[in-house]
């Protein structure tokens, strides 16, 4: 994996810039994945649900319709971001939900809180270094036998697949600050349980839908 080259000072300045553009590429080479990571988290109405790095709604909105009278939290670094997944919400049939700013880093919610978490397209920012700090704080939000499902950028699998690292090489903020990385060890590392990835390729660009699930109550390693 390359190293990550976009601080995190950096990021809700760049994400201010590429957010009026951002769901059109989105679309365009995420959206795959995006389903699979949603059908991944499998939401059920009733439950208690997080999406950290929400962006612009993209998958929030989902969440939404699938989990009308349960409640669900996002968060998101970056205001510009949070302000196109409001109005993105407003047309959900439900207002049980609340977007506002927050750090994966330091989640503000009391221990075994949620269902699920979702997180899509950010550990491709973040320094390796941080990955298992990061995951053992959505495992630790989440419920025993709760589950994780990451949506990222990953290593190219073919050589055609190569020009996206090829950009990020050349100005990482062309990419947002994203590289290919690969979670799934890193979640086993963190003490997640029946840990699987998926790689998904839409128009060239590599992505991985992974899944893990926190030790049920009583669970003996």
């Amino acid at each position: 994996m390359l190293p990550a080259r976009l601080p995190k000072s950096a990021v809700p300045r760049t994400y201010r810039r590429i957010a009026p553009t951002h769901d059109g590429l989105a679309v365009l080479v995420e959206a795959q994945a995006r389903r699979l990571g949603l059908d991944w988290f499998d939401a059920q109405d009733g439950e208690t649900l997080l999406e950290v790095a929400v962006g612009t709604g993209l998958s929030f909105q989902h969440l939404l319709r699938a989990n009308p009278n349960g409640w669900t939290e996002g968060v998101d670094l970056t205001p510009a971001m949070l302000r196109k997944a409001r109005r993105r919400a407003e047309h959900a049939a439900t207002d049980r939900y609340r977007l506002r700013e927050g750090d994966a880093y330091a989640l503000d919610y009391p221990d075994a809180t949620f269902d699920g978490v979702l997180n899509s397209y950010m550990f491709d920012l973040l320094p390796v270094d941080d990955f298992v700090p990061v995951l053992r704080e959505f495992k630790r939000v989440l419920r025993p036998g709760g589950r994780l499902v990451q949506v990222n950028m990953t290593p190219a699998a073919h050589w055609y697949q190569g020009g996206w690292e090829a950009l990020y090489r050349l100005h990482p903020a062309l990419l947002g600050g994203c590289r290919g990385v690969r979670t799934a060890p890193f979640l086993r590392e963190a003490g997640f349980l029946n840990v699987r990835r998926r790689f998904v390729s839409q128009w060239t660009f590599p992505s991985e839908v992974v899944y893990g699930e926190k030790p049920a109550a009583g669970h003996v390693p």
